[in-house]
């Protein structure tokens, strides 16, 4: 069992029940490409401020080139031992380059070394679900375009409650993604702030230019305050709050195709690809991809209260309760990532029956809102207007018939001011096109929409973010 790289004031070994207790290597192995990418630049830095030689540093520099590649292939023997990656990767260093990879930690401490390998992993992996943002919304985008005649009732307390344009909700989600991807974005700044050199805690005393180091590893900020630096996880607790709100929507999606996929309703089908069957009950389809979307969402949900929990007590500065913040951060990204990735692939392969939709909107009196409208266009004030459509809703339910199967002199006995052609005003075209407010259902507002989301994903796009 190798030495500790930490225990020259130790007199007892450590106990094997800790060594298993405390190493995070199991899943911080992960970050081994951020560790040496930030051990390359530490070194130049070290190098160009001569703390220690061009010679040394390039022993060093080749040596993390070769442990890389052997990580890369899967030819590292990792050692719960060396408790994480950090210490896994000097100690392998140590290993093959000897005493000039004993100066590689010079000016540093795992305290900022493991914050800055967390951050240009969360950096790049932003930067991934920025991506997928950016095509699962042109997926939405393309699905409303390709159906932007198509009416279905829009819904209240789950109760029919207006007609709207099936672009006009799909076009919904888009604006939710659209803000979930600024969130992301806003994080993105705070993450990409640099920290190594803030060492232990207090800085260091060597003449280390952070700012050099900032620029190898492509940071546009540099960390304002050593303690700050090493002890905060806000930019992980706001990643998970962005991506807990994320969820939200993709969970809000999920409920949405199930009801529209059950026999219920009938609006969507479900391709086969992206369903299955039961073991016991040969006509069934379910609808397991939305499902496990929707619930992946509760585990996102606590990742984000995991961490919350083990930061609200920590005082100044880092505490080893810490290493508790990858692996919910670990499995967000990775949840995330999985939802949008699917859904992408899903959305556009999802079939829409028009019929359906549209016979729904002409049953549950989706038109009473339209009616008393008409009421007070004719000089009825809108409380009245309400009332008397109310007492009509009554009446036409009483008939079995919907309000724009009454006749004419059937309304006249509830309001001597409905004339022909209130029947024009009662139907779904009429009622979706007349909704001209700003945001509102009316197909000349979806189509701007439409067109303006096509230009705004693929500037996204043509810029890789």
């Amino acid at each position: 069992m190798p030495d500790k790289l930490w225990n020259g004031s130790f007199t007892e070994r450590t106990d094997r029940s800790v060594e298993a207790f405390t190493s995070s290597i199991a899943f911080d192995r992960r970050l081994y490409a951020y560790d040496i990418k930030g051990s390359i630049a530490h070194c130049r830095m070290l190098a160009k401020q001569s703390i220690i030689s061009e010679d040394e540093a390039s022993e060093i520099v080749e040596g993390l080139g070769r442990i890389a590649r052997d990580l890369e292939r899967g030819n590292f023997e990792f050692d719960d031992a060396l408790e994480d990656i950090h210490m896994n990767i000097e100690g392998r260093l140590t290993a093959e380059v000897g005493k000039a990879a004993q100066k590689l930690h010079t000016a540093r401490s795992r305290n900022d070394q493991v914050v800055l390998d967390i951050r240009m992993y969360l950096r790049d992996e932003v930067d991934n679900i920025l991506e997928r943002l950016t095509a699962f919304r042109s997926s939405l985008v393309k699905l409303a375009d390709e159906h932007i005649r198509v009416i279905m009732p829009g819904y209240t307390h789950l109760r029919r409650a207006q007609p709207v344009l099936f672009s006009h909700y799909l076009m919904a989600y888009y604006e939710m993604f659209s803000r979930d991807r600024a969130r992301f974005k806003g994080v993105l700044e705070r993450i990409n702030v640099m920290p190594l050199g803030s060492a232990a805690l207090a800085g260091t005393t060597y003449p280390i230019d952070m700012a050099y180091t900032a620029k190898l590893l492509d940071f546009p900020e540099i960390s304002a305050n050593s303690l700050d630096a090493v002890s905060s996880r806000d930019f992980v607790i706001e990643f998970l709050a962005a991506a807990s709100i994320c969820m939200v929507h993709l969970s809000r999606l999920s409920e949405e195709l199930i009801l529209w996929a059950s026999s219920e309703f009938g609006f969507v089908e479900i391709p086969d690809s992206f369903a299955t069957g039961s073991s016991i009950m040969p006509q069934k389809k379910n609808p397991d991809v939305p499902e496990l979307v929707r619930g992946k969402t509760g585990r996102v949900f606590g990742d984000l209260m995991a961490l919350l929990t083990v930061m609200k007590g920590l005082p100044l500065t880092y505490n080893r309760d810490m290493q508790e913040d990858k692996e919910p951060l670990f499995d967000a990204v990775d949840a995330v990532k999985a939802c949008l990735e699917v859904y992408e692939k899903l959305i556009p392969r999802l079939k829409v029956n028009r019929t359906a939709m549209e016979k729904a909107v002409l049953k549950g009196f989706l038109n009473a809102t339209d009616m008393a409208d008409y009421l007070v266009t004719k000089g009825m004030a809108f409380r009245e207007a309400h009332r008397c459509t109310g007492e009509i809703v009554r009446y036409a339910t009483g008939q079995t018939k919907e309000l724009h199967e009454l006749s004419l002199n059937e309304l006249e006995k509830f309001s001597k001011l409905f004339s022909e052609n209130i029947f024009e005003l009662l139907t779904p075209q009429q009622m979706v096109n007349r909704r001209l407010s700003a945001g509102g259902t009316a197909t000349e507002n979806v189509v701007r929409a439409i067109q303006k989301a096509k230009e705004v994903t693929a500037r996204e796009a043509d810029k890789g973010q």
